[in-house]
């Protein structure tokens, strides 16, 4: 099966779904791409852990209800094995689950907490120039009065990969001000071949790991070593900050909803009226009520409270200060 953008490429789709809330993301997340998008044909793969070693208990999909769903709305569940991350780095699936797409097929790769609200087919991706998600906050480096600035620390991880620091820079921001540096949410990224990124992604993401410069000695890699390691293998293969053309993602067509408060509190009226419409029908509610933060915020009304405490068009500037307000209202959960 082909989904074709506007320049007619095909291109496959890849989700993570293991045991726990990822599994009931995965089914929301197939459930809206095919309300939002009838018209993408392409094969959805939603990439399954297998037991083994790095992982302390089975992370396979444990509920028949989600497998069966799955299916239903033609997802394909993929299986691929934990050799570096499993248990002690559950973001490295990304990484590693990419070992389970066909070589050579052009790929977006969605977090499964995402919600498809438009026509995801339509998007003109250029399969040759990759990029990634900007809703992002300076999360990383956290800067020490003492120690090494975002410049230096940027510096040292592109020396390290013999990569091109100056051409990577945003020049229109200031010197040392967190924006000016390629930083990216991992949340979406593409590219031409899953084989190549996903073995580049896992080689620089080991060696920043196991043996980092000098200059991230005071860094915390957990939970950012993927945010870290992407900027790196995007700029590795020509790619960069995503262009007007990628407008749609983390806008009209996708939804990087993160947790149920927080998608209530801020996202739009049309996102919400998606997943609720979506969530709606009995084959779908019967599964997703058995997540609690979907139980409890989409069927029994706690969004719509988390909704009401927030005005959309003046929202806290940082996130944090959406999850203090969430918590005090006993409206916070994951």
């Amino acid at each position: 099966m082909a989904a074709k953008r506007a320049s007619g490429q095909p291109f496959n789709i890849m989700i993570v779904g293991q045991n726990g809330r990822l599994q009931y993301e995965a089914a929301l997340f197939a459930a809206s791409l095919r309300a939002s998008d009838q018209g993408f044909s392409g094969r959805l793969i939603v990439a399954e852990p297998q037991p083994g070693p790095l992982w302390q208990a089975d992370p396979r999909l444990a509920d028949p209800g989600v497998r069966a769903l799955l299916a239903d709305l033609g997802a394909e569940i993929v299986p691929f094995e934990s050799r570096v991350f499993g248990q002690r780095y559950p973001y490295g699936n990304k990484i590693e689950a990419l070992s389970a797409l066909p070589a050579g097929a052009p790929f977006v790769f969605f977090d499964s907490d995402t919600l498809i609200t438009g026509p995801l087919s339509q998007v003109a991706f250029d399969f040759d120039h990759p990029a990634a998600s900007m809703r992002r906050e300076g999360t990383w480096p956290e800067i020490d009065l003492y120690g090494p600035g975002y410049g230096a620390i940027w510096k040292s991880l592109y020396d390290r990969f013999g990569l091109d620091f100056e051409t990577s820079l945003d020049t229109s921001q200031p010197d040392e001000y967190w924006r000016r540096y390629l930083y990216f949410n991992a949340g979406w990224f593409f590219f031409h071949c899953p084989a190549e990124f996903g073995a580049r992604f896992l080689d620089y993401a080991t060696a920043i790991r196991d043996d980092p410069p000098p200059e991230l000695i005071c860094q915390s890699l957990d939970p950012w070593l993927d945010q870290v390691a992407l900027p790196l293998v995007i700029h590795a293969f020509g790619g960069g900050r995503p262009g007007p053309e990628l407008s749609g993602l983390d806008g009209d067509i996708t939804c990087h909803w993160r947790t149920m408060p927080l998608f209530y509190a801020r996202e739009s009226d049309h996102a919400v009226e998606v997943l609720e419409t979506v969530a709606a029908p009995n084959k779908i509610k019967k599964v997703l009520k058995a997540h609690e933060p979907f139980r409890r915020f989409v069927y029994q009304g706690k969004g719509a409270r988390a909704r009401a405490l927030f005005d959309r068009a003046a929202l806290p500037r940082r996130e944090q200060m959406i999850r203090n307000r969430l918590k005090k209202e006993k409206l916070w959960m994951r």
